[in-house]
């Protein structure tokens, strides 16, 4: 009897360890917000809220830390393309360093706006908030009267 311990399904603490506990523990861990392949996809990127106001979209990204200069906008069929690129280095005076880093940022977001107007987007950045906006284009009606015979 001194091996048994009590199972109580409501308190999973005081059941026995199964074998396959330690094995879906690593699954766990693998696939957890803690492996790296899915931290660097959810934390190297910007992001973007789009909104419908009717007549227009307003784009807002975030870009802290980032200056115009690295920011790049381009519209090409009906796809707004949204890059930034940032290249960081440290000066040394004295060569004699024994570890030096340098950083270099590339990244980009693509939204579709199907009926996006190219002739009125504007953009500006603001206190690390990047904000473009994007009038519609008019609808060309393509509603047409057919005769009967």
């Amino acid at each position: 009897m001194v091996g048994l311990v009590p199972f109580n399904r409501r308190n999973k603490d005081l059941a026995t360890k199964s074998s396959f506990e330690d094995f879906y523990n690593v699954l766990d861990d693998f696939f957890s917000s803690d492996w790296p392949m899915k931290r660097t996809l959810a934390y190297d990127t910007f992001k973007v809220d789009v909104q419908d106001k009717g007549n227009e979209y307003l784009i807002e990204a975030e870009m802290p830390g980032l200056s115009k200069e690295d920011i790049k906008l381009g519209l090409d069929d009906g796809k707004l393309t949204i890059s930034v690129t940032k290249n960081e280095s440290t000066e040394e005076k004295d060569k004699n360093y024994i570890h030096r880093e340098r950083r270099s940022v590339s990244m980009s977001r693509t939204i579709h706006l199907a009926d996006a107007d190219a002739s009125g987007i504007k953009a500006k950045l603001s206190d690390g908030l990047l904000k473009v906006t994007v009038p519609k284009a008019e609808k060309a009606s393509t509603a047409i009267d057919i005769d009967v015979e």
